[in-house]
C-alpha cells in the first residue's frame, strides 16, 4: 500500500458526493451530480492518482474517480477537505 492510499481521507466503506471545489470548476455545483451520493467499494492507486470506485445512488456517474475530487458525508452533512 502506498503512502498517498495511506493518508488519503476516503476510506472503502464511506459514504461520499462530489466536491464543492470540483463540482464549481467544472460548472456543475447544481442538479443530478451535486446531490448524488455513493458508496466506496474500492480504492485502486494509479501511479500518483488515487481512484475510489464508487457505486452512486444516481445512474450515469463514473464508477471511478480520483479521491481529490471527493468528499466524506456524515450524518448526512457533506465535510469538506482542503
Amino acid at each position: 500500500m502506498s503512502w498517498a492510499t495511506r493518508v488519503s481521507p476516503i476510506r472503502v466503506g464511506d459514504t461520499i458526493a462530489y466536491s464543492k471545489r470540483f463540482l464549481q470548476s467544472i460548472g456543475c455545483h447544481l442538479g443530478d451530480m451535486a446531490q448524488a451520493r455513493g458508496k466506496v467499494t474500492a480504492i485502486e492507486p494509479l501511479g500518483d492518482v488515487i481512484l475510489a470506485c464508487i457505486l452512486w445512488d444516481t445512474p450515469d456517474l463514473p464508477d471511478r474517480i480520483n479521491v481529490k475530487n471527493l468528499s466524506l458525508v456524515k450524518n448526512g452533512m457533506v465535510m469538506e477537505h482542503c
